[in-house]
């Protein structure tokens, strides 16, 4: 992987682990959820006019990305519910690399080198190693991660294939940014009715606007690096972003980490070695 690709795709992973930080300090992950979206939908409207539009070929990917971003932030909300975040998150994380290099053969006939290969093992197993760190949660949550991991897998390839189709990466993930917050505020809308909706929104505009900027900018690196390098070996290092989750928790949020923390943090950097080298 070249050198620039891999630190856009590290930095990428770096954003991502910060919206996801300001999603965990909030109240109301479901509504917090739809406010990232939200504000990663009005950072894509604004730019929207100095971009070009996709070749018409990446329409239907961009309405099945909107449909299955739902379903996604569906899926995180029940499995927090039922579990604890340092079971599900890893779960979610480190699965769905593993889906995409197993099958990107299949799937995008994208057949990754030996080296490649052991890197995404390395790095999932890393991620994954998270998971053993949690007592809390049982079968249901380890069941809905496990679902959210296909989810995310199925995702990347349809982004990955759209942005590709597109001719302009940066052009997908902003128009890809538009619907999600439709779907998830109408559902909420649906749900709770509009007063408890909108108070959400008045109270938590701002961080909403701050994480959705850093999640579109997150997600359009990673859809840039794919049409650079192969899906899986993007997918695999964006969960990188679990070092970072690291080291903001561990820094900031100061957070006592347990040595299964550190173990895998090692893992993961072996694995973003092992990468680069292939």
């Amino acid at each position: 992987m070249p050198l620039d690709v891999l630190f856009l795709v590290l930095f990428a992973a770096a954003l991502h682990a910060t919206w996801n930080a300001l999603v965990k300090a909030g109240t109301d992950k479901s509504l917090d959820s739809a406010m990232v979206s939200l504000g990663a939908g009005v950072v894509g409207l604004c730019f929207l006019p100095f971009v070009p539009l996709p070749a018409p070929a990446a329409f239907p990917f961009l309405l099945a990305s909107a449909f299955l971003q739902f379903v996604y932030f569906q899926l995180v909300a029940a499995a927090y519910r039922a579990g604890d975040i340092g079971l599900v998150y890893p779960l979610m994380r480190g699965t769905a690399p593993l889906i995409v290099a197993m099958t990107s053969g299949l799937v995008l006939g994208e057949h990754l080198s030996g080296a490649a290969m052991a890197g995404v093992l390395v790095i999932s197993a890393g991620v994954l190693t998270l998971a053993f760190e949690s007592r809390h949660g049982g079968r249901q949550a380890f069941l809905l991660a496990l679902a959210n991991g296909m989810v995310i897998a199925t995702y990347t390839f349809v982004d990955g294939a759209g942005a590709r189709i597109s001719g302009n990466a940066v052009s997908y993930t902003l128009w890809m940014s538009l619907l999600p917050p439709v779907l998830l505020f109408s559902w909420a809308v649906a749900r709770r009715g509009a007063a408890p909706v909108w108070g959400h929104v008045r109270r938590t505009w701002r961080r909403g606007l701050f994480a959705g900027a850093g999640s579109i900018a997150s997600y359009g690196l990673a859809l840039w690096a794919m049409t650079k390098a192969p899906v899986a070996t993007v997918a695999a290092l964006r969960e990188t972003a679990i070092l970072f989750a690291l080291l903001i928790s561990v820094l900031i949020l100061k957070e006592k980490a347990s040595p299964w923390r550190y173990a895998a943090a090692t893992v993961i950097a072996a694995g973003v070695l092992v990468l680069k080298l292939g």
